[in-house]
């Protein structure tokens, strides 16, 4: 019997038929494969990702957070589907196709994913496209699940039958509401602890920061600390006023999607990592602000000061390793405004620096114990209220921005070569109409772009001006 966590549970909580919290990969494929191919592959492996195994199970009246069950029905016949894309089968076609699947909410009467076999891409590939809820899984946690279904060469070994585990059974109504009271008891000492870990870094907490005097409270919790000895002494770096400007990708989002991909070399990616003395995170997020830069510019609406991404940022091995989602997010500055390269580029990098240093002398449960600090049965009204109100006032970034390191050798599926592999995110009325999400696989960065259908139309500008800069920034080398 497992229960979602507070923040798991938050997934399930804001969303709406607009606000949806798919995640997904979008896997390419060198040639054909069948839909019985892959069907077999998932009845053999599926046990390997108990995710793909369980259903929600709610409370009665929302009053604590669901459970996850062992779906004894499973029935890979309605998770495993396949589609063609009419001639001649381009990427273009591929993204569109890509897009509407990822704007289509999941059942919750099943388990929380679907998986795609898409026929007819040019060249005589297939691609794969695998969608899974946001609640089930993080972006690291979805890379585990794809690699559970790919292998390190076209014929592998059998692998040995893994052993079974116990099954996640439904608790017995009485054992519910005990677990239910108890939870409702332990609020207050959730919201206690929160209160005494994030008191003093307010300032950087998503959408708490915005609140008035936030900032006052933080510095002045953090000088209290220091007087009374309470803390280690050490100087927590001071994070600069954030003011998240309008763009056009932010309010309220739409039903519909818009998706793109682009790869990119990862060796130049790396040369301009060398070069410049930097990570190969801050040169990602440097080629996702020059896209961006150049995209408004085109629209005539660049901001005078920076963009605010939110740059999601993975807890796992910080806090132990648990299941369902292990990530944080943290708020950086994206200096658009700047119009020399290597300055912005460099600017980049001081942000994301002091961002780290920050998050390393601050406690990285806050948004656990927040979550864990509201009854569950108002946690959905607050959070669909939140996300309308953030939306038509200021919200708090602009847009998401992720990188996510991947294997570095070709892998395979049902013995066919995996060409590619792109990832799908979220965009919401809180994160904006705009998600950049790069994976790296095999020598290559690829990037997928979603962003609502209506506030960026012209989507795959996007993939043109990250090719540009990462071009701009290898004439440096």
């Amino acid at each position: 019997m497992r229960q979602l966590s507070a923040l798991d549970a938050q997934f399930l909580a804001f969303e709406t038929d607009t606000n949806v919290a798919n995640v997904a990969g979008l896997s390419i494929l060198e040639g054909p494969i069948s839909r019985d191919e892959l069907l077999d592959l998932v009845e053999e492996r599926s046990a390997l990702v108990p995710p793909l195994r369980q259903r929600i199970m709610q409370v009665p009246f929302n009053l604590d957070h669901p459970y996850w069950v062992q779906d004894d029905t499973l029935d890979l016949d309605y998770h495993v589907r396949e589609l063609a894309l009419p001639p001649p089968g381009t990427d273009r076609q591929l993204a569109a196709q890509v897009a509407r699947l990822h704007a289509r909410r999941l059942d919750r009467r099943h388990p929380l994913w679907e998986m795609y076999v898409i026929h007819g891409l040019q060249g005589g590939r297939t691609a794969l496209y695998t969608k899974l809820h946001h609640a089930a899984i993080d972006g690291l946690g979805g890379a585990d699940v794809l690699a559970a279904f790919m292998d390190l060469e076209p014929h592998p070994r059998p692998r040995p039958r893994e052993a079974v585990a116990e099954p996640d059974l439904a608790p017995e109504m009485a054992q519910m509401l005990l677990r239910t009271g108890a939870r409702l008891a332990a609020n207050p000492a959730h919201l206690l602890r929160f209160l005494a870990e994030a008191m003093p870094y307010l300032d950087e907490i998503p959408l708490l920061s915005r609140l008035p005097g936030a900032v006052a409270v933080s510095r002045a919790t953090r000088w209290l600390a220091r007087e009374l000895k309470i803390s280690d002494g050490r100087e927590v770096p001071q994070l600069p006023k954030l003011a998240v400007p309008r763009t056009p990708f932010n309010g309220p989002v739409s039903a519909h999607r818009r998706f793109a991909f682009v790869e990119l070399p990862l060796d130049e990616v790396k040369k301009v990592k060398n070069l410049f003395g930097v990570t190969v995170n801050d040169v990602v997020l440097t080629l996702a602000a020059t896209a961006v830069r150049r995209w408004l510019i085109d629209q005539d609406a660049l901001p005078e000061g920076p963009l605010v991404a939110g740059v999601p940022f993975s807890l796992r091995g910080v806090e132990g390793a648990e299941t369902g989602n292990q990530v944080t997010l943290m708020i950086t500055s994206l200096d658009t405004q700047i119009a020399d390269p290597r300055e912005r580029l460099y600017a980049v990098r001081d942000s994301m620096q002091r961002i780290k240093d920050r998050f390393s002398l601050s406690p990285a449960r806050w948004l656990r114990h927040l979550s864990e600090s509201m009854p569950a049965a108002l946690t959905g009204l607050a959070d669909r209220a939140a996300f309308g109100l953030v939306a038509q006032t200021s919200p708090p970034v602009n847009l998401l921005i992720s990188n996510v390191p991947g294997p570095q050798l070709p892998l395979y599926v049902c013995g066919r070569r995996l060409l590619a592999q792109y990832p799908v995110s979220v965009v919401t009325d809180a994160s904006g109409g705009l998600n950049i999400t790069a994976f790296s696989y095999n020598g290559q960065v690829a990037v997928g772009i979603i962003a609502d259908r209506a506030m960026v139309p012209d989507v795959w500008k996007l993939t043109t001006h990250l090719r540009e800069a990462l071009d701009e920034l290898m004439t440096f080398t």
